[in-house]
């Protein structure tokens, strides 16, 4: 075929935060099938002729199945000459998107991938979270909450054990036996936020500790889309916002004093 599959990663949920080079692609595609972590209004910059076409995959709803979707792909790369593979976040970020450029290639696709920013990053940017900090940690991990099979991930337990931020995707549903697990790491006063919407005008926020955030989390009522973060980091974000929720100017000294 001499079609393409370009995967487009269409960042975190802000509509601008996709990249100039995703949204030329859009422009030109003929096909769009976009998951529904993609910012809907990201669809605008697409031709009126353009075809679009809704996959779903979101945690606990999954519209369309993996194998369903790389045949869409396949299916259109036969008709049309740009098909675009339209992701939240970034699209090797938990993407799927090996799978996906792997059943283009093996169809006779070519493929380019389109990286984006992912919630990973920009969750905690946009509550003022470093996720390294000097003085504090020198690295992050980021991992999704499930495996394959639903069960925990095993890096989680590794994660505690360390004293990197840890960032977790996709594990809402299973926030209180990943909590305990980090309590059985010793980390129960280790700061933690979950960030749900992030980016978006929706954007919400709750900050406790590995301890209490279960209880925060229920009262609150959050849920999926959100991004969990755990370490020493999230007590920084007290340091740059007022009880009004204002960011304020200080020092960098001042925020390490601040953080315990």
């Amino acid at each position: 075929m001499k079609s393409t599959l370009y995967l487009v990663g269409g960042g975190p949920g802000d509509p601008d935060l996709i990249t100039m080079k995703a949204v030329k692609i859009l422009r030109e595609a003929e096909v769009i099938i976009y998951d529904a972590l993609a910012n809907p209004t990201l669809l605008d910059y697409c031709s009126a002729s353009a075809i679009k076409i809704f996959a779903g995959k979101r945690m606990g709803c999954h519209y369309l199945s993996q194998e369903e979707i790389n045949q869409l792909i396949v299916d259109h790369g036969r008709m049309y000459t740009t098909v675009v593979r339209l992701k939240g976040g970034d699209p090797f970020v938990f993407g799927r998107a090996h799978e996906e450029m792997n059943a283009a290639r093996s169809a006779g696709m070519k493929v380019e991938v389109i990286p984006g920013v992912s919630s990973s990053t920009a969750a905690p940017a946009s509550q003022m979270i470093p996720l390294t900090c000097r003085g504090i940690n020198e690295s992050f991990w980021v991992t999704t909450g499930t495996t394959k099979s639903g069960d925990i991930s095993p890096d989680i337990a590794h994660a505690a054990k360390s004293t990197a931020t840890v960032v977790i995707l996709m594990a809402m549903s299973r926030l209180e036996p990943i909590m305990d697990i980090f309590a059985a790491a010793g980390k129960e006063d280790t700061p933690v936020a979950i960030i749900q919407n992030a980016t978006a005008t929706n954007e919400k926020c709750v900050i406790g500790t590995v301890r209490d955030i279960v209880h925060r989390a229920a009262y609150e009522q959050m849920s999926n889309p959100a991004v969990i973060v755990v370490g020493e980091v999230v007590s920084l974000r007290t340091a740059f916002t007022s009880e009004h929720g204002h960011y304020v100017d200080i020092t960098y000294d001042e925020a390490i004093k601040r953080r315990l």
